[in-house]
């Protein structure tokens, strides 16, 4: 338990820093004065004052926040403040120093990926056939056991998943396949198939299939700088796309909301993971930081989606959302935010039950 707390600290810690150093560092760029960088809510345990900014350590590690001069329309600023006042700023201004936050915990994602890459490489499927199904594409085009997919349509082949991309891009059409088969090569026309499956969610579809299974050797590639970015981009945007799915999927009841986890949940698999060593502790923290981005972007008031659809309606209508209807969908907000954490909360002590019977 004390193991999975320190873990938890550490990965809260880490993206509550970068998110709100996000929101700090856009504001300084943008002339927008800060006044609080505070790391935890609560009371004060550490502080200390650089110019105008007071920097804080406070006692409950669930979040952070920037106060900056001005950020509450309505209030009274020193003429001298109107400056680097946050309300004073342009609407583009404020967008960027909003939508910082967010942007910052997908580029740390992107970061640890990237530093994962390169110092690691990384293990992918050989493109070698380990069984042929019945009743399939490939065994009526003669495809054996033990072949090596080399080209599909001039496709240069280096991997099992580059094969599974090229059928599912294919839609159907006709395959132009090179193996090799013991010293020699071999040409294979054949067209895919559609046959039942399931998704990542459980969900049963149908995709196109050649009827192939891998051996499920793998084997190592190192990456240069520009292939590690590359990855590093593309599985972020990969991890983006599933959790804005998994979050649709749970609103139209596809999957059970029972799935989501509350502090109690990350706590544990904090631990586990740093249990597991620094790569699988970093992916994790990666993996989280994608989430917390993507939850700040919901268009639910207190969220800094909220404030960016405001600043929407400005920008459409000409006009700031009034300061009363803008302080009925904050308190809303915040309701639906206690809400989902009680829920949370919940599913972590339901869970915990479970598995302590």
């Amino acid at each position: 338990m004390g193991h999975s707390a320190v873990a938890f600290i550490i990965v809260i810690g880490i993206l509550v820093f970068i998110h709100e150093f996000g929101h700090f560092i856009a504001a300084r760029l943008c002339g927008v004065g800060v006044k609080v960088f505070s790391l935890g809510f609560g009371p004060k345990i550490l502080k200390k004052r650089v110019g105008r900014t007071q920097y804080c350590l406070s006692a409950i590690p669930l979040g952070g926040y920037v106060k900056m001069v001005g950020e509450e329309p309505g209030t009274t600023i020193d003429p001298e403040d109107i400056q680097a006042s946050f309300t004073h700023k342009s609407l583009l201004q404020k967008s960027i120093v909003v939508a910082a936050g967010p942007v910052f915990n997908f580029l740390l994602a992107i970061f640890i990926f990237y530093v994962l890459y390169q110092f690691s490489g990384i293990y992918q499927a050989k493109p070698v056939v380990g069984k042929v199904m019945e009743d399939t594409p490939a065994l009526a085009a003669g495809i054996k056991p033990g072949d090596v997919i080399k080209e599909i349509n001039q496709n240069k082949i280096e991997s099992f998943e580059d094969i599974a991309r090229i059928v599912s891009a294919g839609k159907g059409e006709q395959l132009d396949i090179i193996v090799e088969r013991g010293t020699g090569f071999k040409g294979i026309v054949l067209s895919p198939v559609l046959r039942p499956s399931k998704n990542l969610f459980g969900e049963e579809i149908e995709k196109y299939v050649i009827g192939i299974v891998g051996t499920g050797e793998s084997f190592h590639k190192s990456l240069n700088p520009v292939a590690a970015l590359w990855h590093a981009v593309k599985d972020t945007y990969g991890l983006v796309k599933l959790t804005i799915l998994s979050v649709g999927k749970m609103i139209n009841g596809s999957i059970s909301a029972n799935n989501l986890g509350g502090p109690l949940m990350i706590a544990q698999m904090a631990g586990e993971q740093a249990k597991a060593g620094v790569m699988s502790f970093a992916w994790f923290i990666a993996l989280l930081s994608v989430n917390l981005g993507i939850i700040n972007l919901f268009p639910i008031p207190v969220l800094d989606g909220g404030h960016l659809l405001f600043f929407g309606i400005e920008a459409v209508t000409g006009k700031a959302v009034s300061d009363k209807l803008r302080e009925k969908l904050i308190q809303f907000g915040a309701a639906v935010l206690v809400a989902l954490m009680v829920f949370v909360f919940y599913n972590d002590i339901v869970r915990m039950f479970i598995n302590g019977g």
